[in-house]
């Protein structure tokens, strides 16, 4: 292995060795603590130190890095303290995850180090978000992010390699190549002969090295950085390398060739560096001694304080105010507006509008209230979006802020995230609600999940055109909002007004949370009603008294609520309660309880199909909670359990509304 010291002193040197040999040494007593059963599970790095390590030293301490398993260098050459991390690989709350993650699958703010997840791929695209937040607030910095050569399978590494590229952006994306995905060998992974060879395909510049070789991986990250910086572009580099343990401790070593780990042991980062130092004279035999025993003793200093943790103590209501961030109270430029009484009178100045004029009202005043937001979305500049909500909007913010996208909702929603780290708003327009799929990983194990695991928010509004009665088939029309219902951190709201969809989008902006927004794209057009001129809000999770009745209660939403009312409308023989929840997470549970308590006749009406919709869950909860109060058992009016069709016929007959009449008629008679 051949050093080039460069231009860096005696110090320096020394200063990357002890860099380099405490994660080493840490991760060996690790092993041993893990044989003693003090852990439960460890990754190891053994072998790779000098990526993790060099890649860090490399980079400026602000600049977010997006490790994997194996990089407990970036930990260590960040300064986060060794007994607080040991606090977290023991699983304690006085860790960085308050107990409530493993090993690596945490983030520090503090140490601009962003929490991974076990699905690979996604990490990258938030490397792309943070870049771009560099670069829109005209800062000097990169982002880096790490991958493994089984990663780059995965469509998440294509989309976020894809975006960088096509958005000029400052980011620095590693490729850890050891060889084995678990224990899966490359040669089963990938047929290039070099995964550094797919810059090229990306259009941006990339580079294999020897990932072994700390100085190596110090120097070039250097380079790329001050390179990414001053061009504006991505950079691609692959580290060739070898992880001398199994993919974790119980997968053992089994499958790899003995002679391989001959062949890597002679390259070990570590024992070659020191043979270097020793032959250069920056270092002695005594002094290396020397400081492999204060090493040592810091180790063991720094475990016995985590050894003095307290015990952990769970406390379910700490644990159900850790899912969301609590937001901030509204700017004085946004009026708190409360319309969910029948008794709400608007004392400003209003106007007719149609829904999707509402919501076009409501994001043009978020991008004029926080010049932190940044649209997002496929044909949303000069095209104005499939819908025409954003049309002239580039004109007015710039397409800096109003910006098309690759067909990648993956990875823009990731980029999303991404913002959210520098303190960014963003929004994400899918063209479809359907389209979400795609981007399902980052809503439900990212942006949901990250505010719970390491504190960090996630500001992020994923706009959504949703809903049938529109003839556009099975991947245009479906409802899917209870896809994401059930998911602990999100939040999802769903207006069925114009007044409402301006008040809850201004308020979805003002949330620190990811707010899933479904909007009916049957409304867009054919729902009217009067919109205050004023920029306000309307508080998420409140639900809206329609009608009051006392034969029976419609608890809906979206499309439902004017099913409801036209159907009261033709029917003024009953008396019908109609309650819009407009809020599907957090549900308005007293607002429920105060309809079952009034009427005691309770249907739930949704668009969504039958089987796993959220009318179910309600139903469930108002047996629970509210059985004494019921006059018959609640029913449920859903559509068909089918995907939705094309044809107009066909799509009545799938639609809940084709057998709202006999609902009720079955309620009322009961």
């Amino acid at each position: 292995m051949n050093f080039d010291r460069k231009q860096y002193s005696n110090e320096r040197l020394i200063q990357i060795y002890k860099s380099i040999l405490f994660p080493r040494m840490i991760e060996e007593k690790m092993l041993i603590l893990l044989r003693q059963g003090k852990i439960s599970k460890w990754f190891s790095g053994i072998g790779q130190e000098a990526i993790a390590v060099g890649a860090t030293l490399a980079m400026q301490p602000d600049e977010w890095i997006f490790p994997l398993h194996r990089n407990l260098g970036v930990f260590t050459s960040r300064k986060m303290p060794l007994h607080k991390l040991f606090m977290q690989w023991q699983g304690n709350q006085e860790g960085y995850s308050n107990g409530r993650e493993r090993s690596f699958h945490f983030g520090s703010k503090e140490h601009a180090i962003c929490g991974m997840i076990s699905h690979l791929g996604p990490q990258l695209a938030l490397a792309d978000g943070a870049a771009l937040a560099y670069q829109l607030k005209n800062d000097n910095k990169a982002a880096l992010a790490f991958t493994g050569e089984g990663g780059t399978s995965e469509g998440d590494f294509h989309e976020a390699l894809n975006v960088a590229a096509v958005w000029d952006l400052p980011v620095i994306f590693i490729i850890e190549n050891n060889g084995y995905g678990l224990s899966t060998p490359t040669n089963e992974q990938f047929r290039c002969a070099n995964l550094v060879d797919r810059a090229k395909g990306y259009g941006m510049e990339g580079v294999q090295i020897d990932g072994n070789n700390i100085l190596t991986v110090l120097d070039t990250l250097e380079g790329v950085r001050k390179y990414c910086i001053e061009n504006q572009k991505p950079y691609l580099i692959e580290c060739m390398t070898f992880r001398m343990r199994g993919h974790e401790e119980a997968s053992g070593t089994k499958y790899v060739p003995p002679h391989l780990f001959e062949q890597w042991k002679e390259k070990d980062p570590v024992v070659n560096y020191e043979k270097y130092l020793l032959q250069m004279g920056v270092l002695t035999e005594t002094e290396i001694a020397a400081i492999r025993e204060t090493t040592k003793a810091h180790i063991e200093e720094e475990l016995k304080l985590a050894y003095e943790a307290k015990p952990v103590v769970a406390n379910t209501i700490d644990e159900m105010a850790a899912v969301y961030q609590s937001p901030s109270p509204l700017p004085n430029t946004i009026r708190a507006i409360d319309n969910a009484s029948l008794n709400f009178h608007y004392n400003g100045t209003a106007s007719e509008k149609r829904m999707i004029d509402a919501i076009q009202d409501g994001l043009h005043a978020a991008m004029k209230t926080y010049d932190n937001l940044v649209l997002m979305g496929q044909d949303i500049a000069e095209y104005g979006g499939a819908f025409k909500i954003t049309e002239g909007f580039v004109n007015e913010f710039g397409k800096a802020r109003v910006r098309n996208t690759p067909i990648c909702e993956s990875a823009i929603i990731g980029a999303a995230l991404g913002l959210s780290l520098e303190g960014m708003k963003s929004m994400v327009e899918m063209q479809f609600a359907d389209f979400v799929s795609v981007g399902f990983n980052q809503i439900v194990n990212n942006l949901a999940k990250i505010h719970y695991r390491w504190g960090q928010n996630a500001d992020v509004v994923i706009r959504m055109p949703t809903g049938g009665g529109v003839g556009a088939g099975p991947f245009h029309s479906q409802s899917n909002e209870a896809w994401f219902t059930k998911v602990p951190g999100l939040k999802i709201v769903y207006p069925s007004t114009p007044m409402d969809a301006k008040g809850l989008l201004m308020a979805a902006f003002h949330d620190p949370n990811p707010v899933m927004f479904f909007e009916h794209k049957a409304l867009y057009r054919s729902v009217s009603g009067q919109v205050p001129d004023e920029v306000y809000a309307i508080e998420i999770g409140k639900a809206r008294q329609v009608r009051v009745g006392d034969e029976i209660a419609i608890i809906t939403y979206g499309s439902g609520v004017h099913w409801a009312e036209d159907y009261a409308a033709d029917h003024p023989e009953i008396s019908i309660d109609i309650l819009d929840l407009r809020s599907l997470a957090p549900l308005d549970y007293d607002a429920i309880r105060s309809s079952v308590q009034r009427i005691g006749r309770v249907l739930l009406l949704h668009e969504d199909t039958l089987l796993g919709g959220i009318g179910g869950e309600i139903a469930a909860w108002i047996g629970e909670h509210c059985f004494e109060y019921l006059d018959a058992p609640i029913m449920r009016c859903g559509s068909l359990d089918t995907p939705i069709p094309f044809n107009p016929i066909l799509e009545e007959n799938f639609l809940a509304r084709a057998r709202l009449a006999t609902t009720i008629q079955q309620l009322m008679e009961y």
